[in-house]
């Protein structure tokens, strides 16, 4: 059994069709029609079902995929562990994480890790969503920073911190002379109900935040004007530093980026919304010291930030 074999068949059976399977390996489809039928001669029976185009795992393949998933990710835990014996420097990093996490986060934390590890190379996968997904399916990843996430038995996770959902507001919009300080809140907390006629600068209903926006609205039976909406963090606090609305954002994403961008944030709701912030990795893979150096600096990183 070659390594190419397992790498062959886990294609076919993502992609559930021989033409694009071969297309993402950069093969010819003849090459993976003969791979099949030797697949099966040796293993005695069917490992997918076809259906025209569509190849879909039996119960023997679906046993084969997870022994093929196995047997891989052994293998490249094998490579990062010889790795980290020949050298402490060298080395690489491969990492799943948001795009506004890769903007507003690794700025912070490279400069250390690069100070400690200055040999190794990071590779960043930004994914605009199913990260954790990707993580499981893929061992090339070495782990994911997830902030919208649900617990899964075949990962770990480290929380790096708790971050703060927050309204956003101009500098100098009226209603920020009506806050109020509560011991709860590390900012000053406002009704959002003084809210309800005020044009808000939102993410799609489909993201994290927008989500977050939406239950914060039906806490106070609200539902506000949203004459733009984006998938950009960074584009919801510029618009909302120039007038042009408040708007909902995570704590990490508004102190990255009010330097650019001055405005003014508080707490909002009863009780506050919180993200946890966690890096994730597989259960039972090895960890490279670098890889474990990453993870420590990211909690150190994060913690006084929040």
């Amino acid at each position: 059994m070659e390594y190419t074999d397992l790498e062959y068949f886990i294609a076919i059976a993502e992609h559930h069709n021989l033409t694009r399977a071969a297309e993402a390996l950069y093969v010819s489809q003849p090459t993976l029609t003969k791979y099949l039928h030797k697949l099966e001669k040796e293993l005695g029976g069917k490992v997918f079902r076809r259906n025209g185009y569509q190849y879909d795992l039996t119960f023997l393949g679906q046993r084969y995929l997870d022994y093929a998933r196995r047997v891989l990710a052994l293998d490249q835990d094998w490579k990062k562990e010889l790795s980290d014996m020949r050298s402490y420097y060298n080395g690489e990093l491969n990492i799943a994480l948001p795009p506004m996490r890769s903007t507003s986060l690794m700025p912070q934390l490279l400069p250390a890790f690069n100070e400690k590890h200055p040999g190794v190379c990071i590779n960043f996968f930004e994914y605009g969503h199913s990260i954790q997904d990707k993580l499981i399916s893929d061992t090339n990843l070495d782990f994911a920073i997830l902030s919208n996430w649900q617990e899964h038995p075949k990962l770990n996770y480290e929380l790096l911190c708790h971050e703060e959902i927050l309204l956003v507001l101009p500098v100098g919009h009226p209603l920020a002379q009506k806050a109020v300080t509560k011991k709860e809140c590390r900012y000053p907390w406002l009704d959002l109900s003084l809210f309800a006629d005020t044009p808000f600068i939102l993410h799609f209903p489909d993201q994290n935040t927008g989500r977050s926006a939406q239950r914060l609205f039906d806490q106070y039976g609200i539902q506000p004007p949203v004459p733009y909406r984006t998938r950009n963090n960074q584009t919801c606090i510029q618009l909302a530093s120039q007038n042009l609305g408040v708007t909902i954002a995570s704590e990490g994403y508004v102190r990255y980026a009010a330097p650019f961008w001055p405005v003014e944030v508080f707490s909002v709701g009863n009780p506050i919304l919180q993200n946890d912030l966690v890096i994730a990795y597989r259960k039972n893979s090895y960890l490279s010291t670098y890889a474990q150096s990453f993870i420590s600096l990211s909690k150190n990183i994060c913690a006084p930030l929040f």
